[in-house]
């Protein structure tokens, strides 16, 4: 699967009124979902630090993988709600990382290093 054919077919379970204006309701409660799903992502590694001393089974993977696809859904439909694409979303990142890179500028902070 293409990420085109992903972001397509996603975007199809997406609810509410897709009509922005500002930031509004819809918007607003994917952008939440996002972080929400974030912190899951977040806790499983917690817990895996907590209860196993940082060995991740199989089986943990899984369900890690499961939450980065509930992120990835997110991140589809917050770009979707701003008039983009998940693909413009992975290009503009891409280019971003890879300038970096080659200016020798990957450590460090700051979002336009």
């Amino acid at each position: 699967m293409n990420i085109q054919d992903y972001s397509s077919q996603a975007i199809t379970t997406l609810l509410g009124d897709h009509a922005i204006t500002d930031m509004d309701a819809t918007l607003l409660s994917q952008v939440f979902g996002l972080m929400g799903e974030s912190g899951e992502v977040a806790e499983k590694f917690k817990k895996l630090i907590r209860d196993k001393k940082g060995v991740i089974s199989d089986e943990d993977k899984v369900e890690i993988i499961k939450e980065l696809g509930d992120i990835l859904w997110y991140i589809n439909s917050v770009s979707h709600l701003l008039g983009s694409s998940l693909e413009e979303v992975a290009e503009k990142n891409l280019d971003k990382v890879l300038s970096r890179k080659q200016r020798g500028k990957t450590q460090g902070s700051g979002d336009n290093r």
